[in-house]
């Protein structure tokens, strides 16, 4: 909205200034400003009214040191996170760039899918929340509703290169041609919708998914939409669901989240210009710049609800914060089309994922083959499983958050290791 205003004040009465809000930079860190600020101030206050509310959590003693002294601490918290990202994002974005639609609807859709869950839980007293079923038919359903507008929006499309000897018929068949200067040489573009995304460590960079199908025939164009869904949906329930489990000591998955949502923000601002792009050799996405905004006041609140939820926490941010940061990563990245990096970036969230997947596996199979289960790690997610060995909670936090720094850095590598 802040956009608008001194964008119109700058054009129509030149004030000093104003055109600041020009760059989406500045934008960026008045976003995370802005939301470590509704965070900090306002998540004392929302504290205190779900304390008040006695909205507090509900512990099983699973035998984990401290564990116990953690009841009745109030959850819901992720209310806090949702209002640090929509507030600036709603005030410093360009509230008309589809990008920031689709994370718009993405932070408040999953939001509020972790909410209901939450609150069957500490309104309705059933410890087990809302269905499984209906989480993942929820997660889907956003995934579809992603994929989809990805598809077949208009505005969603990223700028490719073309032969010059083509570039007079492209012209003639009216299509969009741009061209820009690499050195002393033109290099021709067009804008087009496409399936294509980034794939790290391969040498052009780029993966088509309408070519996955390419083995059954020569019309795998019909497929590419099926394709493309079929990988938003598993990115977007692995993610989402990794970041759910990941939440379940102090300070992990919101620290962990920060990290990514800094990576993430790199990714956007790269791709969404086309100098820098154009250095890196990598794919320009148009309007997608505006992500950095949004990704700004996303690690702002993250931070901001760390200063409460960081040991010995104060709140914790429930389902209601879980499931959004989670599905918002998976959005985000594939929105910028780096949704294959993810496994790298997100490892945290992959490995504890994958740690309940195989304790649950193995024991249901060693009791199905000996007649009772066996375990691979002491208890399941990992976390819980170096919880178990005697390891501090503080200690596991912040040896979790230094494999996630070494992750991201590795992630932004892959932009030219390849």
């Amino acid at each position: 909205m802040l956009y608008y205003l001194f964008n119109y004040l700058n054009k129509n009465y030149s004030i000093p200034g104003a055109g600041v809000f020009q760059y989406s930079t500045f934008r960026m860190a008045m976003a995370v400003i802005t939301s470590l600020i509704i965070t900090t101030v306002f998540g004392r206050r929302l504290i205190d009214y779900l304390r008040f509310k006695q909205v507090g959590e509900t512990v099983r003693n699973l035998g984990l040191e401290g564990q116990m002294q953690k009841a009745g601490t109030p959850t819901m918290g992720g209310l806090i996170i949702i209002l640090g990202i929509l507030v600036p994002t709603l005030l410093f974005a360009r509230i008309d760039n589809i990008y920031i639609i689709m994370m718009l609807v993405t932070t408040v859709w999953l939001g509020g899918i972790g909410f209901l869950d939450d609150y069957i839980k500490v309104f309705k007293k059933n410890k087990e929340g809302l269905a499984g079923k209906f989480k993942i038919i929820g997660q889907v359903g956003l995934a579809l509703f992603i994929g989809f507008t990805m598809y077949t929006n208009k505005d969603i499309v990223i700028r490719q290169e073309i032969n010059s000897k083509d570039v007079k018929a492209q012209k003639i068949a009216d299509a969009p041609v741009n061209f820009h200067m690499r050195g002393n040489v033109p290099v021709y573009t067009q804008e087009v919708r496409s399936t294509k995304t980034t794939i790290p460590f391969y040498k052009n960079n780029e993966f088509d998914y309408g070519k996955v199908l390419k083995f059954i025939g020569a019309d795998t164009d019909h497929y590419s939409l099926l394709v493309f869904m079929f990988f938003v949906i598993i990115i977007i329930t692995a993610i989402s669901n990794g970041a759910n489990i990941t939440d379940g000591i102090d300070g992990l998955a919101t620290g962990t989240s920060a990290i990514i949502g800094v990576t993430l923000a790199i990714l956007a601002f790269v791709s969404g210009n086309i100098v820098i792009a154009d250095y890196l050799n990598i794919m320009f996405i148009p309007n997608s710049g505006e992500l950095v905004i949004f990704a700004g006041a996303f690690v702002g609140a993250c931070v901001g609800f760390l200063w409460y939820n960081s040991y010995p926490a104060q709140v914790f941010m429930g389902d209601t914060g879980s499931l959004a940061i989670g599905g918002i990563i998976a959005v985000l990245a594939i929105l910028i089309r780096k949704e294959l990096l993810l496994p790298l970036l997100c490892g945290v969230f992959i490995i504890e994922n994958l740690s309940v997947m195989i304790q649950v596996s193995w024991f249901k199979y060693t009791r199905k083959r000996f007649g009772e289960g066996r375990r691979v790690f002491l208890m399941a997610p990992l976390h819980h499983h170096y919880q178990k060995k005697g390891f501090h909670e503080a200690k596991i936090v912040t040896r979790f958050w230094i494999i996630g720094i070494l992750l991201a850095i590795v992630t932004v590598v892959t932009l030219k290791l390849r």
